[in-house]
């Protein structure tokens, strides 16, 4: 009972995570943000997970990640800033809480990854360690190692089986039958 339910928790969680938090790189609709400079402050702290999701259309006021433009220093990166003027045809301006001036940079609906919708604060930094090679290496030879024990596992155990059961007495049965290797 436990076990079905567990099952039942883990596709509820899956299809949740598949319809409101798939990244967008895997056809979702949120995009992930991890956060390294303080222009949020006090909004947005740096080591903060930001997750966004795109909308149909942004506002004046609404906290938005837009992609640096090519052609550009930092082209591709992410920008995590708030819309304070412009429209969706001529490009927004965008600044940060913590800073005076607008961006360079004019982003259209196209160019917005998403609007704010979680902010985890510190939650770069687990993130960040699972991506650190070291990790990254010591989790894939850990897998490496599970799948080489567990294809020679089974044959080993295969062959313990069928000698133990080679080895088996043999107990005869009502009516002459007995159980066991004959």
């Amino acid at each position: 009972m436990i076990c079905r339910l567990l099952r039942l928790l883990a596709i509820v969680v899956f299809v949740g995570w598949f319809v409101a938090l798939r990244p967008q790189s895997l056809g979702g609709p949120a995009g992930w943000i991890l956060v390294a400079g303080e222009s949020m402050e006090p909004t947005i702290h740096p080591g903060s997970l930001v997750v966004v999701t795109r909308r149909v259309d942004y506002a004046v006021g609404d906290v938005v990640a837009y992609r640096v433009p090519e052609g550009n220093p930092g082209a591709g990166g992410n920008v995590i800033h708030r819309i304070v003027g412009g429209t969706a045809d001529d490009g927004f301006i965008v600044r940060g809480d913590n800073t005076n001036a607008p961006d360079i940079w004019r982003p259209k609906p196209s160019e917005i990854v998403g609007a704010l919708w979680l902010t985890l604060p510190d939650g770069a930094l687990p993130l960040l360690f699972l991506r650190s090679p070291i990790v990254v290496a010591s989790l894939a030879a850990g897998f490496a190692t599970y799948l080489v024990l567990g294809l020679l596992a089974p044959s080993s155990l295969k062959d313990a089986r069928l000698a133990d059961i080679e080895r088996a007495p043999s107990i005869p049965l009502a009516g002459g039958a007995s159980s066991g290797p004959r």
